[in-house]
């Protein structure tokens, strides 16, 4: 139950308390739950700079700013920028025989042959494709979410923001080629109601799952959804009635400037 109330109110906090610092402890247990996430080829590409805003040099925080960040990136005490390290796809066989090592994959009193034969060669021959955007991705977004959901386990509030121009945040962070940038994080204690307004929309569930095949919704159970939102995982849908008077009241508390949505 406890971690199904985590995923219910891990939506976006974009209001965050400017001075009040982050720890680093909370910051490092967000950290070492992205490092525990799952990873093919166990190779953790994910990886990231952590950027406190009392602390980094001008020229790193200048590197922060995106057409989406706005304010956020503003308010936000850390920001943690997280890349995609692309050569770690080039240490696989070694990653491969530490699994093997350590009892993760394979059986059998052939498993070290075979993976000497089979799978390090044919990892080796595909490791160009395995640079490029795609499972890489869908690996490290695991992480950041671990990291997300430990960010919330903490009182802390996040989001995740994209940028117009990743290389040119890669180039100005010193990142080498290899890197990818794929979104920066804002963190911080939020200043804003945990609900955020409410539970956002999103798209009707049979729309989006299918069973056994294309087109074929998967059937959803009123208990279970009776249960989810007992449970806190499903709660109110956005926007809860006093919304308006909360987002007045967080423009004029941090002093944001004019009118808009960034």
């Amino acid at each position: 139950m406890e971690l199904r109330k985590a995923i219910g109110n891990r939506r976006s906090i974009r209001f965050l308390l400017p001075h009040r610092p982050v720890e680093r402890e909370k910051i490092q247990r967000m950290l070492e739950a992205a490092r525990l996430a799952s990873h093919w080829g166990n190779v953790n590409s994910l990886r990231a700079i952590v950027i406190e805003r009392d602390q980094a040099p001008k020229d790193v925080l200048e590197a922060l700013p995106s057409p989406v960040g706005g304010y956020q990136i503003q308010l936000a005490p850390v920001v943690i920028v997280w890349y995609v390290e692309t050569a770690a796809a080039d240490h696989v066989g070694e990653r491969l025989r530490e699994l093997v090592k350590a009892g993760a994959i394979g059986y059998g009193d052939n498993k070290v042959k075979q993976l000497e034969e089979t799978l390090v060669p044919l990892f080796a021959q595909i490791a160009p494709a395995l640079k490029v955007p795609g499972l890489n991705e869908v690996d490290c977004g695991q992480g950041i979410a671990q990291a997300t959901l430990m960010a919330f386990e903490q009182g802390l509030g996040t989001c995740c923001l994209g940028s117009g121009n990743p290389d040119a945040v890669r180039v100005k962070l010193g990142l080498p080629d290899s890197c990818r940038v794929l979104v920066s994080q804002t963190v911080g204690y939020p200043a804003e109601n945990s609900e955020a307004g409410g539970q956002r929309p999103r798209l009707p569930f049979e729309e989006l799952f299918h069973l056994n095949g294309y087109g074929k919704p998967f059937p959803r159970s009123g208990a279970v959804v009776e249960e989810l939102r007992r449970d806190g995982m499903i709660q109110d849908s956005a926007p809860l009635p006093w919304r308006e008077a909360e987002l007045l009241y967080l423009r004029k508390a941090l002093e944001l400037k004019g009118e808009g949505l960034i």
